[in-house]
């Protein structure tokens, strides 16, 4: 790795070792460095530098206490515990053993080991850690914590969630249910430009700057919905990294999805437009089985999504139907994995 003499407002990366730069202080702000010279106090430097990391990293700071002289460095890993923190000391091991003593006597320390050791121990911290907030995050619960500016609303079957043309000061997560989003041209032709299920996010482009909807959106079926202020959902996604992190995954989903509708409409039949609009529809490739679609989701709403006649679908429909791709009737549209085959092969 390489080894970089640390400076003000440098960019901390993975896999990079920095030295702090003599007769200084060395401070973590925001993934960036702050050199402060002349340095404040003799053998406080560790401590000034665990101290900013725990403030800056909180429950994602480790602090490791090495070899050296006398008691640096303790106050600090006092710290990133108290920032729900993880820190380490090496063992008898250490040829001058002062700061890793001190650090271990202070009871703050929780693995105490050979350098040798450290990397594995590390490893195995790293990969817990992200299976337990795989485990423990529920996106529900985290937007429930934006506070003022949010509201759970129920909107009933074909009741209008918002309308194209209308301000687009709000966000909304729909926690049940299926919304379809629609727009109508000026010369008054509807199309429908998507299905959406619990998870997903609609009304986001006010976040980036539109004033106005450029769509509608409308309950499919019984629908309970999180209605979220765009003042407030900007501020939770700068103050909540999770949520950011979810929020940009599902922005990132939508747009690889955007760009296969494209290349689909440019380069595919309509019959495999329509075998891949509904195994989308129906979660293929999901954890879950094949389920029903939308309950009477009409041919019509199909023949907007795919880009072609209603008679045209009707006619792939039966096909699919004959061939044991999908089951409709009173109940719904069930679609089988099977389908794929006319997506897969011409």
């Amino acid at each position: 790795m390489p080894v970089v003499l640390a400076v003000t407002a440098m960019p901390i990366r993975a896999n990079h070792v920095y030295v702090i730069p003599p007769n200084a202080d060395l401070l973590i702000e925001s993934y960036t460095f702050k050199v402060v010279s002349p340095r404040t106090r003799r053998n406080d430097q560790i401590d000034l530098l665990f101290i900013s990391l725990a403030e800056a990293m909180g429950a994602r700071a480790i602090g490791i206490i090495l070899s050296g002289y006398d008691g640096d460095g303790t106050e600090g890993c006092k710290h990133i515990k108290a920032a729900g923190g993880t820190t380490f000391a090496q063992d008898m091991s250490a040829e001058e053993d002062g700061m890793p003593l001190s650090a271990q006597a202070s009871g703050c320390v929780d693995f105490v080991l050979p350098p040798n050791k450290i990397p594995d121990a590390l490893q195995r911290l790293v990969s817990t850690i992200a299976t337990k907030k795989k485990l423990d995050f529920d996106p529900k619960r985290l937007l429930a914590t934006i506070g003022e500016g949010r509201t759970v609303v129920a909107f009933p079957k074909k009741q209008t969630i918002f309308t194209q043309g209308d301000a687009a000061d709000t966000v909304f997560y729909i926690q049940k249910g299926t919304v379809r989003l629609t727009v109508v041209s000026k010369d008054g032709k509807d199309a429908t430009i998507g299905i959406l299920n619990p998870g997903d996010f609609c009304g986001e482009g006010g976040l980036a700057g539109q004033p106005l909807r450029m769509g509608s959106a409308t309950a499919m079926t019984d629908c309970e919905l999180m209605r979220i202020d765009k003042k407030a959902m900007m501020l939770a996604l700068h103050r909540e990294r999770a949520l950011s992190d979810m929020f940009t995954a599902y922005l990132l989903g939508r747009n690889i999805r955007y760009e296969a509708d494209l290349v689909d409409q440019l380069f595919s039949s309509s019959e495999k437009r329509l075998a891949r609009i509904l195994l989308m529809l129906a979660h293929f490739g999901k954890e879950g089985k094949p389920e029903t679609v939308v309950p009477q989701i009409s041919q019509e709403t199909l023949a907007q999504m795919v880009g072609t006649t209603r008679s045209r679908v009707s006619f792939f429909m039966n096909k699919f139907k004959k061939l044991g791709f999908v089951e409709y009737g009173g109940s719904g549209l069930k679609v089988h994995s099977s389908l794929l085959n006319v997506v897969l092969h011409d």
